[in-house]
């Protein structure tokens, strides 16, 4: 089942569905936790990385976008903003850079 629009996969459980494994899904919010292969809802960045978040599948933190906001690899740079300055530590050692309105 496709996830519906304006919402994340938050949680799973490798149990659930008889075993084949059963994932939560929740209206997206500034500062939420997602699953990694969760949507990026438009509007939203992704601003941290928890390897060991959802179950050990991996974990996103969404938040809305906002001037000097530092993302993540693979996150989405809406419209109006553009990246600047890296720091290799950032996102837990994945790289994040500076995002400001272009």
């Amino acid at each position: 089942m496709a996830v519906p629009p304006g919402y994340v996969i938050t949680m799973f459980n490798r149990s659930g569905c008889n075993g084949a494994g059963a994932w939560l899904q929740q209206p997206v919010r500034d500062g939420i936790w997602t699953c990694s292969g969760s949507p990026i809802v438009s509007g939203y960045v992704i601003t941290n990385y928890d390897r060991n978040g959802c179950s050990g599948v991996g974990g996103w933190y969404h938040q809305l976008v906002r001037n000097g906001i530092w993302t993540c690899p693979y996150s989405p740079i809406p419209a109006g903003y553009r990246s600047t300055t890296y720091d290799a530590r950032g996102c837990s050692g994945l790289g994040a850079w500076l995002t400001i309105r272009a």
